[in-house]
Order: C-alpha cells, then structure tokens, then sequence
C-alpha cells in the first residue's frame, strides 16, 4: 500500500511541474478544463529571462527613485543623513572629508571654540553649535557631552566641588564668669588628655570634655590674677602666668603646684611650651626660657621687643620659636639665639595671633590687631613673604587644622566672628558667629575638628569645624553628646 502512494505521488508531482513549466511543449490543457491556460512563446520567455537576470544584476548601480537606499546599522550612509536637521549643509564627497571632520569636533571639544580666523576644513566654523536642534528641542544637545556644556565661550566646565559644610552655631554653650576682656592675655587651653583649662579671675578652672566633670584648679589669690595658661606636652602638667610676673607649674591630675618660677617684673601673658623648654612672654617685653628640669628659673633671656609680649608659639619641631609684640613686630628665634634670627615689620598693629603650619615646614601664620587686620603668610626657611589678606577686622588669635590644609582664625572690632579659611587660596569656608564680643581666646581639640572660642561676653562656645583625617563628613565626638548651656564654675 506504501508503495502504490509513493509512486501515485511521484505521478502527480510530475504532471504539475509540467503544468507550471512554460517551456514543456508536450503539455496539453485537459479536455473537460474549464480555465484556459495561454503558452507563450519561446521568443517571448526568452526576452523576459534576460530583461529580469539584467534588473537583478545592475540593481545596485540604478536605484529605484520610489524609494532612498539607507545604509544597514554599522556603516553609516550621507545620502541617506539628514542634515538640514543639525543646521549643517550637505558636504562635498571627499576622501579626507569624514577624518577632518571628525579631528574638527574633536579639537573643538577638547579644546573649546577656535577662533573666526580658524575654520575647519569642512567650511564651517567649529565654535558653532554643531548638535543642536532647531525645532524638536530647546536643549542643546551638546549638553551630555563629557567635554562642553551650553554655556557660552570661555567658561570653565570643570566639576566644582561643593564645600564642605560647617555648622553654623556651636554645640555646647559655657557660661564662664569673669572671662577678661584684654587683648593681650591667653586664658584658654586645650590638652591632650582633653581637658580644657580656663582662667576666670584668679582662678584656674578645669572642664573634663568626655565627662564635663569642673574641677577648680587653684586660686591664686585676692592680689593676683591669671593672665594665662598653657598645657605640655602629655597633657598634665599645667603652666599659669600671673599678673605678678610669676609662673606656676601645676600637676593637673594630682591638683598640686610642682613649681613656681620667677624672672618677670609685670604680668606673663604668653605661654609657649617645646619639647624641653618653657618660654614665657611678659609685659616688660623679654622672654624666658626655662627648662623645668633645671634648679634655675630660667636658662636665657631673649631680648628684641620694644613692648609687650603677647604671642609665642614654638614650631612643630621644637627648632623655632615665634613671639608677636604690641611693637608691631614678629620675630623668629632658634634653640640657642638669644638676639632674634628673623624680624618681620610688615604689620602695623600688635601681632598676638601666631600658627605654624603642621604640613608644610617653615610656613608661619601671623595676624594684626585693629590697625592691620591681616593674615600674613611667612616662608621662614627663605626668609620670604608669601601672601596676604585683608580679614576686614581685628584678628585674635589663629590655628591651623592638623587633619587638613586649613586654618582658622577668630576676630575682634568689628565682626567679632569666627572665619574658617583653605589654604593657600584662602576662601573662606564658613563664618562663625555668636559671640557679642572680641573673640579673644581659641583652642583646639586634641582630636584636631573642635574649637572652643572665649570672649569678653564671659562665654565659651565650642564648635565643630575640621573634619576627621579619614572622613571630612565625621563629626567630632568630643563633647558632642553634652548640648545645651552649662557653667564653668
């Protein structure tokens, strides 16, 4: 049975494609067929085999003009590019056109605009908007490149950083009664066991930070009065300038005077410690240097100052000492000089407001009071000038940030605010204020991010402003779980 299909199949196969084949000259239509079938012939057949293998063969070199030939996804096609829609006009074919158009874009991009006189070899001008829509959009489309933006010529298009952000009022507020009121005098300092030491009066209070424990130092007396203080080194031992030109030396954890040292004949009202040595800056314009291991009260004598010493501070490697005087002058001395090494002239007020930078050596930070209201940059190794601004007020007190090249610096008449600087372009990052009067007094956090401020309005205001050498978005933790206004006494 399988095979009487088979060939009943072959059979019929047979007799259609005889039927569809124009050519077969035995074919004859059946006899009961309604349809009549026409047979060409053989001229006919041969002249449309030739006319249609033609059309198949010259089909790429005469499109038809019903319809435009695109190009397929990878190679891009000019007749098939619209370019009235980028306001470009059709370009000559060219071997070098599509290379020096492209290096054209390139450069313009890289590069910026050329200018009139410098035109691309295409004939058009690269500072035109070359992507841009004229109906479809307003936004230019030159806008997502990674190179240029919409604006006009010549502006940069660098990412700019954001700053970091500084909060505007302080953490903890301290009332601290009888803070004085005088220029000259440096009541306020930070250890680094993070205890602050504060004189009131003639009193030496101590303010615990991580436990705002107050501890009463020591009271020096109804004739006396303390006209400043200073930590060592580790942080336990204190030293207390008097309006007597005395200094004490305190063992803050055993609340016990080691020590008191004369030498002065008016008050001591800056205090500086090196690695070694004490010195100690007094009204009757001399500075001692005491070393506490000696039996002596001081081990030499630095003459220079025509008036009051009221700014010393010893450089990160202990190599120079800076003193600022009310004589307008910032001298700089080494370990064994006794006459200054380097004077600088440049201020036209009292110099109180003294820094060494921690990153770069032999960069000096100096400020001037009310007459001169600058920060003056020095260059102590070449003995140079670097730079300075005018701060528009009396400047108090400065202190550069150990985590990052900051600094900041507290003022007096007539802002009596607080400015946090970056250097060396010395925009200003945040300014501080609060204070209702001269912000004379600053110290800063062992941890280097918080700032206590004091002034003559008998306040203590500590304030988070450098960030965290690992993150710039930490907060300190010092003290930030104690807000609120308490008092120092």
């Amino acid at each position: 049975e399988k095979r009487r299909k088979n060939k009943e199949n072959k059979k019929n196969k047979k007799s259609k494609l005889s039927m569809e084949d124009p050519t077969a000259s035995n074919v004859t239509p059946p006899a009961n067929s309604s349809s009549q079938i026409i047979i060409p012939s053989p001229s006919s057949v041969k002249v449309s085999l030739e006319s249609r293998i033609n059309r198949l063969i010259n089909a790429n070199q005469s499109p038809s003009p019903s319809r435009s030939i695109y190009s397929d996804r990878f190679i891009p096609s000019r007749s098939g590019s619209n370019f009235a829609l980028f306001d470009l006009a059709s370009p000559s074919p060219s071997k070098e056109d599509g290379a020096g158009s492209y290096a054209t874009l390139l450069r313009a991009a890289m590069f910026g605009p050329e200018t009139p006189e410098k035109r691309d070899i295409t004939g058009f001008s690269t500072s035109r908007n070359i992507f841009r829509f004229k109906t479809e959009t307003n936004r230019c489309l030159n806008s997502f490149s990674p190179f240029v933006s919409d604006d006009g010529p010549g502006v940069s298009h660098a990412p700019i950083k954001a700053l970091r952000k500084v909060s505007r009022s302080p953490y903890k507020v301290l009332d601290a009664p009888a803070l004085q009121d005088d220029f000259y005098l440096n009541l306020v300092d930070w250890s680094a066991q993070n205890v602050l030491a504060v004189g009131l009066g003639n009193c030496v209070y101590l303010w615990n930070a991580c436990s705002s424990k107050v501890t009463k130092l020591c009271d020096l007396g109804a004739d006396d009065s303390v006209c400043s203080v200073g930590w060592a080194f580790r942080g336990t031992h204190l030293a207390v300038g008097t309006s007597s030109g005395k200094v004490q030396i305190w063992d803050a954890s055993r609340c016990k005077r080691t020590r008191t040292m004369e030498g002065h004949r008016l008050r001591v009202g800056a205090l500086a410690w090196g690695s070694s040595v004490l010195s100690s800056g007094s009204r009757d314009k001399s500075i001692l240097q005491r070393d506490i291991r000696c039996q002596e009260d001081h081990v030499s004598k630095l003459a220079g100052h025509k008036s009051e010493v009221c700014g010393l501070k010893w450089s990160y490697d202990n190599r120079e000492l800076a003193s600022g005087g009310n004589d307008n002058r910032l001298f700089v001395w080494n370990q064994h000089s006794t006459q200054p090494v380097l004077k600088y002239s440049e201020h036209t007020a009292a110099v109180k407001a003294i820094a060494w930078s921690p990153h770069v050596h032999g960069l000096l930070a100096s400020g001037g009071g009310t007459a001169d209201r600058c920060i003056r940059f020095w260059n102590t190794t070449t003995n140079t000038h670097l730079s300075s601004i005018d701060t528009c007020s009396q400047v108090c007190n400065l202190a550069w940030s150990k985590n990052v090249n900051e600094l900041v610096s507290t003022h007096g008449y007539s802002q009596n605010q607080i400015i946090v600087w970056k250097y060396p372009t010395m925009s200003k990052i945040a300014t501080l204020t609060g204070h209702t009067y001269r912000v004379l007094y600053l110290a800063v956090s062992p941890d280097g991010q918080t700032i206590v401020t004091g002034a003559g309005d008998e306040t203590l205001r500590f304030w988070n402003v450098f960030p965290s050498p690992k993150s710039q978005n930490t907060d300190s933790d010092i003290g930030s779980s104690f807000f609120g206004r308490t008092t120092i006494r």
